[in-house]
């Protein structure tokens, strides 16, 4: 049964979490009957749409079963986004206060077919755009449309990794002074060149499993900045892959704010330019 939980509760079971009391189901084990925080949703009454938990957020984007709109402005999007998740324009003559995606660039994406699985995601239970997304699309004729009501900030707060693309590099690189960057190329690659200011911290050395290997060497050196979790980090390498799996690394280290960009070291020189200096 799926649970449905009031946004206090969820905070709770979040603070449960965050002492360490994890309720992720370890792989093959059997399911409890109790509900947990990834199995949960906001739970509003009177919504047309159905919700997603962030566990079934999870299955849905490993199997690719439906197609994930990230509701958005494209800035937004560009800076953090779920992997996986597709981006539109923003619908003509809308203000920003009531932005909503364009049907009609979805209905592009989608091939104009109605019936195919969509799910939409936002800012989490108070934002209201995959909302508003959602009842366009209804009214368009959809009809498999549901939402990750709980959006983006408690994707992170679950372990959610993000995704960064160039133009949300480059603001990050102009706007954000404190943001780090992690390089993760093997260290002869990162002492030929790397963006200003960058940290090593080479895939090669980084160990699955919490506080071991080369990030916990990084956590008491200082390339990572154990002061304050929420700071911002960006991850890249030339290998996709290899910054992705850092980036999951980090995420079980409590860092709530990394994300991965998924080009390589020339692309992200080139997309944030001397700016990203430290």
């Amino acid at each position: 049964m799926r649970a449905f939980l009031r946004p206090c509760t969820i905070l709770v079971l979040l603070a449960a979490a965050s002492r360490g009391q994890s309720t992720i189901p370890a792989e093959g084990a059997p399911r409890s009957d109790s509900a947990t925080v990834f199995q949960a949703t906001l739970g509003e009454t009177g919504a047309r749409t159905a919700e997603v938990s962030t566990q079934e957020m999870r299955q849905i984007l490993a199997a690719r079963s439906a197609t994930v709109f990230d509701s958005r402005p494209h800035l937004e999007y560009a800076i953090g986004h779920i992997p996986g998740a597709v981006n539109v324009a923003a619908k003509p003559g809308v203000e920003m206060a009531k932005y909503v995606s364009d049907v009609a660039e979805i209905g592009r994406v989608l091939g104009n077919r109605k019936d195919v699985p969509v799910v939409l995601y936002c800012n989490g239970p108070f934002c209201e755009k995959s909302k508003r997304l959602s009842d366009e699309l209804l009214a368009s004729g959809y009809t498999n449309v549901r939402r990750y009501q709980l959006g983006m900030p408690v994707w992170r707060a679950l372990g959610g990794i993000g995704q960064i693309e160039r133009d949300g590099a480059a603001l990050v690189a102009r706007s954000d002074r404190s943001a780090v960057w992690i390089d993760v190329r093997a260290s002869e690659e990162f002492s030929k060149g790397s963006l200003p200011g960058a940290r090593s911290v080479p895939r090669g050395l980084v160990l699955a499993g919490k506080d071991t290997g080369e990030l916990k060497k990084a956590k008491n050196d200082g390339r990572l900045p154990m002061n304050d979790h929420n700071t911002r980090i960006i991850v890249f390498g030339n290998v996709a892959d290899d910054a992705r799996f850092v980036t999951e690394q980090l995420a079980r280290e409590a860092f709530h704010n990394v994300t991965f960009f998924a080009g390589t070291v020339t692309e992200l020189q080139e997309a944030t330019g001397p700016v990203a200096s430290r």
